[in-house]
């Protein structure tokens, strides 16, 4: 199944879903690529860029702490991920429902490969780009640093 067959079919079942991972009683097993997209659409389509991406880093940390994973963190993919969906909103957001916007964003961005048109495996994988951003090293975001608005 990929990303795309993996969406919400509501923008309640959205809404429920980001309460869910905000609270920390979303299963682990509901935390995969898609849901994080998702969230991360949620924010960035509701929020000023830069508490967008200090609610999603903070609620993944969070969330992740809660299940025992807390290790888990990734800087540099979560400021990556909130490059792609801010261009995504850019280009595609007219106003439609967030569960159209939600299916559209993991039609066009949803593979888990999608990163690498940015980044060489070997330098996103890093520990420096887990700890900390790394900007890409194939091709650039619209901007250098995608935890700036």
């Amino acid at each position: 199944m990929n990303a795309a067959q993996e969406t919400l079919r509501s923008d309640v079942e959205i809404a429920e879903l980001v309460q869910a991972f905000e609270s920390c009683t979303l299963p682990r097993a509901e935390w995969k690529h898609a849901a994080h997209l998702t969230v991360a659409l949620w924010y960035v389509r509701r929020l000023p860029r830069a508490q967008a991406t200090d609610r999603l880093r903070e609620g993944i940390q969070r969330y992740n702490a809660a299940k025992g994973n807390g290790l888990a963190y990734h800087e540099t993919i979560t400021l990556a991920w909130i490059a792609v969906v801010a261009r995504f909103l850019t280009d595609c957001d007219f106003g439609q429902s967030q569960a159209a916007l939600t299916q559209g964003l993991l039609e066009r961005c949803g593979d888990k490969l999608y990163l690498q048109r940015f980044y060489s495996r070997a330098i996103l994988m890093s520990e420096a780009a887990r700890r900390a951003w790394v900007p890409p090293d194939l091709a650039p975001f619209e901007s250098d640093s995608p935890s700036r608005e």
